[in-house]
Formats: C-alpha cells, structure tokens, sequence
C-alpha cells in the first residue's frame, strides 16, 4: 500500500477565498489549543486536519500548537497536493499521508492526531488490539453500543510519523468499526464524519484509554 502524499507545487490560485475558509482556519487553532490544554499536543506533538468542501486545511508541523494563527495553517486538496501553503518557513505536518488516508478510506470529515499520555500508555496494556466492554461512554463512538465490545488497532511506531502512513492504511482497512488507530508509545489517529465528530470520538475513546489503565492496575477484567 502506498503513501498517497502528492508533494507537488503549491498552486495558490485553486483555494477559494471566502468566509468559509478563514472560519476553517480559525477552528484547527482553536481544536489545536484545547487540544494542547489538555495534553495531547504538547511539545509541538499532535496534529489536526479539517476537510471544508474540496479542501483540506491542515495544522504545520514541529510548531507550538498552542499559539498558530490562522495565515499559518496549510491548504491540501483531496489528493495531498498543497494548494496553499504559509510563510515563515512552516513545513507541512509528517502526519499529513496519514491524514489522508482516513479521507481516502473512510470519508473523514476531520482526523485529529493525539499525544495523549493515556493512548500511548493503553498500548503497552495491550498486544495487537485495544479492547474493552461495558462501559457507557462506548455509545459515544459511532457505531457502538454501552455492552458491545470496542477494539481499535495498535501499530508499531517507527523512527519518522511518515514511515507510518503504510501500516496505518492498512489497519484502517482491516477495522472498519474502528475510527482510531493507536501507534504504539506514541499516540492516537482518530477521526469522524466531521470536527465535531472527530473530537467527540477523541475524547470518548481517550476516558476509554484511561479508564483501562485504571482498571488494569486494579484488577478488574476489561471484558466482563
């Protein structure tokens, strides 16, 4: 399976200028900053992206999430070529082949990318797979029930984020019920039909990830 990233050069003519985009813009920063305040993109770590129409507007990389504005994010068709990009010396996200991804195989509407202490530790609580059963805010993941069980992936992680796209394209589409990936000691790949979406799903299966964690240290089974 090959990467589906298409580095081509930047044609600023193709994006749209309209209210709609700079709305876009404005909310990665936002997602970027509540996402830092919770600690899952500190240290420059993490990533957002949001489709709006034909366009896929995409947090930097190696940046401080906490203080991007809009001018700084970069512009991505639906097939990864960059269409605008900022000043600066901004480099496009290493999770941006990831990203796409989830927008080629399961119609993504945003995909979010956590360092969340609690993803990273869930995957060395489990070998191929997450799973857990029973509890009530499962019914916030699409697809999910209170008493179903919820598995999501676990990949192994790899010297550079890009080295990764192939393997977690591979597990997108060995998992259709899932809609996260977890690298292992790294972090999270979630996603959803829309932002709003995609962070309900973030959040829901982070209280998933640390209530494992929780359990696991007291004993009590994850599938009862």
């Amino acid at each position: 399976m090959k990467t589906i990233l298409n580095e081509t050069k930047p044609r600023e003519s193709s994006v749209p200028s309209s209210a709609s985009s700079k709305q876009t813009r404005e909310l990665v920063c936002e997602l970027c900053r509540h996402f830092y305040s919770l600690g899952w993109a500190s240290g420059t770590g993490g990533g957002i992206s949001i489709k709006d129409g034909d366009f896929i507007y995409m947090a930097p990389s190696s940046v401080q999430k906490e203080r991007l504005n809009p001018e700084d994010i970069f512009v991505l068709d639906g097939d990864g070529t960059i269409v605008q990009e900022p000043g600066r010396g901004l480099k496009l996200s290493q999770c941006a082949p990831l990203f796409l991804h989830a927008y080629k195989i399961r119609n993504a509407g945003a995909v979010l990318h956590s360092h969340s202490v609690n993803a990273a530790t869930a995957t060395l609580l489990f070998d191929k797979s997450f799973r857990i059963r029973n509890m009530e805010m499962q019914k916030g993941v699409e697809g999910h029930g209170a008493f179903d069980t919820l598995e999501v992936p676990i990949i192994e992680n790899t010297a550079y984020e890009c080295e990764l796209a192939d393997s977690l394209g591979e597990a997108i589409q060995a998992n259709p019920k899932s809609h996260a990936v977890l690298v292992r000691r790294h972090g999270v790949y979630v996603w959803g039909k829309d932002w709003k979406q995609a962070k309900t799903h973030a959040e829901c299966y982070d209280y998933l990830f640390e209530a494992a964690g929780r359990m696991k240290q007291l004993g009590i089974a994850l599938e009862p």
